[in-house]
């Protein structure tokens, strides 16, 4: 499995599909699948029957995960950016953006 750019709390940007060009906070990572979930965008509604403790039923929004290909990280400068990986002086591996060579 290869390793991720993006992590959880990063600021992306949405590249692609219906929610093109919005920007939001990453909320989790599911690396298996390569997916991520982000807030407010890909958001769908599911419908809950009624129950004894719901008896009228209800419309629940709820985000589902894109694609992690369909994001790219926004830098300090808050342009989007590739990511790059670099070895520091303690010798632990930072992300850089290729951009600015900036440590994210």
């Amino acid at each position: 499995m290869p390793k991720l750019n993006i992590k959880k709390g990063d600021k992306v940007k949405v590249i692609a599909g219906n929610s093109r060009g919005k920007i939001a906070n990453v909320v989790s990572v599911f690396p298996s699948e390569g997916k991520v979930l982000v807030e407010g965008v890909h958001v769908v509604s599911k419908h809950l029957k009624p129950t004894s403790s719901n008896p009228n039923g209800s419309i629940e929004k709820k985000s589902l995960p894109i694609d992690i290909s369909n994001v790219m990280l926004l830098d300090a400068n808050g342009s989007v950016t590739r990511v790059g990986r670099a070895v520091n002086k303690s010798g632990k591996t930072e992300r850089i953006s290729t951009k600015t060579g900036k440590v994210i």
